[in-house]
């Protein structure tokens, strides 16, 4: 792994020949990421080649989610499936962390407010290596470590036990806090759901984290438009997302929630930005890469038949294949 120096906006590279240390430089402000033990996980370059590969991840990924939830016949699919690039971008490119040390003080952290979405969560940990991958297949078992929700005293690489949807900012607020009372450098992650966000609770987080200019923070909001109830907008209508998020004192970027490339751009915005919280809107479909999941409200919280499975897993496996073909130099 090369250390280097990241530069936003002027980025080039700057490879140490003695450091054993990496730091990234965000509008002349340097972070330390402390020692790159073997086995860490720190923010890598990215070109064709490595989206390539991230969205070949991101289809594994989802092979994994139709298989659990398959297997353990309950779960949420719909906001598992739309979930996973963001995931997949934060864990296999952006974020600092070890899975040989889970509790490292100095980690990054993630949050999963939108708790049914464990299946893309508890799969992107496996493949990570906070666990061994078989580990999957036990999913909503009785006393196994994978829970339908997570279950932070279970599972490694959970910080938080979330699924009573609402309370994650104001989680991730309290990690933030307790960094800067630490002097510590480490970057808190939270994903919410479009439909989470009716939950007063998150407004408060949201005042609360804008009040104390919580710069640690970046929340990501997966904007696929159902919640369990059908459409947001006539559920409770959230408007115009991006000014309801700035006018309580973030800021905000909103880019295409399954682009690869925009994700990664809109992680490092959001760490450079200084003095305010920051919000990316993930604008995702509802049962990403399943056909006939896609923008079906049906599949929020109802696991595939075995036939609707073998459809998944050939659909998937296809993707899978096309993916694999290109050629990269």
């Amino acid at each position: 792994m090369n250390s280097r120096v990241i530069i936003l906006k002027n980025e080039y590279n700057v490879k140490f020949t003695k450091s054993i240390y990496t730091y990234k430089v965000f509008r002349g402000k340097v972070r330390t990421l402390v020692f790159l033990f073997e086995g860490s996980q720190t923010m890598k370059d990215y070109n064709d080649k490595a989206i390539h590969e991230l969205d070949l991840t991101a289809v594994k990924i989802r092979k994994h989610v139709i298989e659990m939830l398959f297997r353990a016949e309950s779960g949420h699919p719909g906001g598992s499936l739309s979930a996973v690039d963001a995931l997949v971008a934060l864990y296999f490119n952006h974020m600092n962390y070890n899975p040989k040390k889970p509790y490292d003080p100095e980690r990054d952290r993630f949050i999963l407010s939108k708790g049914h979405a464990a299946p893309a969560f508890y799969a992107v940990l496996a493949e990570s290596g906070f666990f061994d991958v078989k580990e999957l297949k036990k999913i909503r078992e009785i006393n196994c470590m994978l829970q339908g929700h997570p279950a932070s005293l279970y599972t490694p690489g959970v910080e938080a036990s979330t699924g009573s949807l609402g309370h994650g900012l104001s989680f991730a607020n309290g990690v933030a806090l307790a960094g800067r009372l630490d002097k510590k450098d480490y970057n808190v992650y939270v994903m919410m759901g479009d439909g989470e966000t009716d939950e007063g609770q998150i407004w408060e987080a949201a005042a609360v984290a804008a009040h104390y200019r919580l710069d640690n923070i970046t929340a990501m909001l997966d904007r696929n438009f159902l919640q369990i109830d059908g459409n947001t907008e006539d559920v409770i209508r959230l408007e115009s997302v991006k000014d309801r998020w700035s006018s309580f004192g973030w800021y905000v970027i909103e880019i295409n929630g399954h682009n690869m490339g925009d994700i990664l751009r809109a992680l490092r915005e959001a760490d450079a930005h200084e003095k305010q919280p920051s919000m990316i809107i993930l604008n995702t479909i509802k049962g990403k890469g399943v056909s006939f999941m896609e923008n079906n409200v049906d599949f929020h919280g109802v696991p595939p038949n075995e036939m609707e499975y073998k459809l998944a897993m050939e659909e998937l496996n296809l993707t899978q294949k096309k993916l694999e073909a290109a050629v990269f130099e």
